[in-house]
């Protein structure tokens, strides 16, 4: 091994090749392979990766601490939903009747629990919103009374409530006795709405308790009441109104005959009136809890966003890191097939996708066309940016969608005069028009931005470029879950005592043998920059093991997970933790044999640390000499003692042989060891890479003829204790 180390003064010794990043950088690369390897799975990647819509977060916009920037509004588009049409009983279409809802209702609101338990409320407030949409309501008071009901008000045109021409009753019961019957079938009431197709009064009516609803219109205050989808009592007038004040209210209360919890979860509510709010800045929405009383005890949200999506997002972002510190906004109308996209996007430093998309307000919490789209354009976008200026180098593999993607919240919202919705309680979008459309438009648009915001560019591209440099240890890794490698745990080992100092360049990791040692060591040592790895029992001799059993290995876990620099194909020098890896062992045959494991570990897996001067051996003294005065001196070497004793003319000194560092109490480790002012340290170089390859394999092969002939040979160069 002696062609593997020599003696060096070590201050002049330091490569200084690499370029580190600073601390932040380096905390984000721990960060970044903790949340990839995290993610690992034993199943295959699929081919269009499962899309995770945050609308399913039914708590995730309860935080009212939010102020919307003045920028944010003004860059709003609009697009025009607003309806000249007079909404009357003759737009109020009729398909079929009403047939045993209250005996299928997952077929209608999906499952009975509470999440269709609220979708209940939101059946009622989505009519409210698609008013808005038309142009007719500004406000929508949505509150939960005392008794369990909901009421829901809002200042629209009020449901219509003549005869209808075909049913020959009035059409406000027609919409709440009749499934498939609404002003949403092409009767011209509505541009875009997002009702349930005209199932959502009459299904909501079906599995209520009891229903009533007041309808103010043609300067009258109109009433009916139903119970369990039956009208008991007819449409009555019950008072008088200004003739210019009209609207609807629906105070309805589930039925516990088919909900077995009807108790309403107001953060819930919350999370989801407060997305209406963003979505469609025209409407004021007023979410009440009275179920503790009214005045001082009531809870007031009164919810409304000028900024639109645009505020969406920063409301999202406002915990986060951002990239870049105002959202891209994105909106195209097309006016001939009466379609709208609009995006808000922002890049974060966090590593997680954050989407919300919606169709006609419609949270589609599983995708769509109008995702694919998006997913498609941002990905070539930004491929086409980085190979457009060097970003990405010739030979380099294209971003992925998921490397293009990590770290971003984005709102999709679209809207459409016929959406095409997957399943009855439309989760995913359908239209294949939209995918056209949200394609070009995010191509064209944000391709303007990139070339109008380099700096912006350079940073969003440079975050995505980091997440495939992740995503692909992560993948690697994931080869190895089933033989349980050492990229199974992202949390740094359990022995490990590791420095306070987060720069690699100054930070540096004892490699020490034995408990005992590590412990003075960790005692001794100096906690700002010093970390201390104990090692316990001999190490695997790789050179006699198969890849598997290294990767398996628990005694070497540890090390590469301290290092952060994997192994192997897997190893990339950037994220080594300390610029120096040190080897302290004992001074004597177990030592020198745990010395030459480790270091034909490192040679076999880990190249580039050796080759780049990162390993060395410390050196522990062999002597502790005392003199009369009770001095002490410490001798490397006998000949260093004999010198020692010439040249203070010692007759009898009191001396000790150590036998190991456990011997050494932590000042005498420290001073002799670990002092970068005092200690020794050899550093190991690779000068001769054929020639240091033919010594491990000659030493640490599986041939024992050779070992034994060079053994006989070198056996008079031996010194025994």
């Amino acid at each position: 091994m002696k062609q593997l180390a020599e003696n060096t003064a070590v201050a002049d010794e330091i490569d200084n090749n690499r370029n580190k990043s600073d601390e932040n950088d380096n905390s984000e690369q721990e960060s970044r392979k903790e949340s990839a390897v995290s993610d690992i799975s034993d199943e295959k990647e699929a081919e269009e990766d499962e899309f995770h819509n945050l609308a399913e977060d039914v708590h995730a916009l309860t935080d009212d601490n939010f102020k919307e920037e003045k920028e944010s509004v003004e860059r709003q588009v609009d697009f025009n939903t607003e309806n000249d049409v007079v909404y009357s009983d003759d737009q109020i279409q009729v398909l079929e009747g009403l047939e045993a809802v209250r005996k299928r209702p997952g077929m209608y609101i999906g499952d009975t629990t509470t999440r269709g338990l609220h979708h209940l409320i939101y059946e009622i407030v989505a009519n409210s919103v698609d008013e808005a949409l038309a142009g007719r309501c500004d406000k929508i008071v949505v509150t939960l009374q005392a008794d369990g009901s909901v009421k829901v008000v809002d200042d629209g045109s009020g449901i219509p409530v003549g005869i209808h021409p075909k049913m020959g009753i009035p059409t406000v019961e027609v919409v709440h006795t009749i499934l498939h019957a609404g002003g949403k079938f092409g009767g011209g009431a509505y541009s875009i709405s997002g009702g349930l197709h005209g199932v959502g009064a009459s299904v909501v009516n079906a599995l209520s308790e009891w229903m009533e609803v007041y309808v103010k219109r043609d300067g009258k205050i109109h009433y009916i009441r139903f119970e369990r989808g039956k009208t008991v009592k007819p449409l009555t007038v019950v008072g008088e109104c200004p003739v210019n004040e009209t609207g609807t209210c629906t105070i309805f209360k589930p039925d516990q005959e088919i909900f077995p919890d009807v108790t309403f979860d107001f953060a819930l509510m919350l999370t989801r009136y407060r997305e209406m709010a963003f979505l469609n800045k025209e409407v004021t929405i007023i979410l009440q809890d009275a179920r503790n009383g009214e005045n001082e005890n009531m809870i007031v949200k009164n919810l409304h966003y000028d900024g639109g999506i645009i505020s969406f997002v920063e409301y999202l972002n406002k915990k986060k890191e951002c990239l870049h510190p105002e959202p891209i906004y994105i909106a195209h109308a097309d006016d001939a097939a009466k379609m709208f996209v609009e995006v808000a996007m922002q890049y974060n430093n966090s590593y997680v996708e954050n989407v919300y998309t919606y169709a006609n307000n419609i949270a589609t919490v599983e995708g769509g066309t109008h995702l694919t789209g998006f997913r498609s354009a941002l990905t070539k976008v930004i491929n086409d940016y980085a190979r457009n200026f060097k970003l990405l180098k010739d030979n380099d593999r294209n971003l992925s969608g998921e490397d293009v993607r990590e770290g971003l919240t984005a709102i999709i919202s679209v809207k459409l005069p016929d959406p095409q919705f997957e399943g009855q309680t439309k989760t995913k979008l359908g239209n294949a028009e939209m995918r056209t459309l949200v394609e070009s438009t995010i191509t064209d648009e944000l391709s303007t931005y990139l070339a109008e915001h380099p700096v912006e560019a350079k940073i969003i591209v440079s975050k995505c470029i980091d997440a495939m440099s992740a995503r692909d240890a992560a993948r690697k890794a994931r080869e190895l879950t089933r033989r349980k490698s050492v990229f199974d745990s992202v949390s740094l080992p359990g022995k490990l005592s590791d420095c306070q100092e987060k720069d690699p360049e100054l930070c540096e990791i004892f490699i020490v043998e034995g408990d005992s040692a590590g412990g003075s060591a960790k005692s001794g040592r100096e906690r700002k920059y010093q970390a201390i790895l104990p090692l316990w029992g001999k190490m695997l001799n790789v050179e006699r093991a198969r890849i598997d059993k290294v990767y398996n290995n628990e005694k070497l876990q540890p090390i590469v997970i301290a290092l952060g620099t994997g192994l192997g194909s897997d190893f990339n020098i950037e994220k080594l933790r300390y610029n120096k890896v040190i080897i302290m062992a004992d001074a004597d045959v177990d030592g020198a044999h745990i010395r030459t494991l480790l270091l034909t570990f490192f040679f076999r897996h880990m190249k580039p640390l050796v080759e780049q001067g990162h390993v060395f051996i410390a050196c522990p003294p062999l002597y502790m000499v005392e003199d009369n005065s009770g001095k002490k001196y410490y001798a490397y070497s006998d000949s260093e003692l004999e010198n020692l004793k010439v040249e203070h003319n010692w007759k009898n000194p009191r001396i000790q042989r150590y036998k190991g560092l456990g011997e050494m109490d932590k000042e005498q480790l420290w001073e002799t060891t670990m002092n970068p002012e005092t200690r020794r340290l050899l550093k190991v170089n690779v000068k001769d890479l054929q020639d240091a390859d033919e010594t491990m394999d000659l030493l640490m092969g599986d041939q024992v003829e050779p070992r034994r002939d060079f053994i006989q040979s070198n056996a008079a160069l031996a010194q025994i204790d």
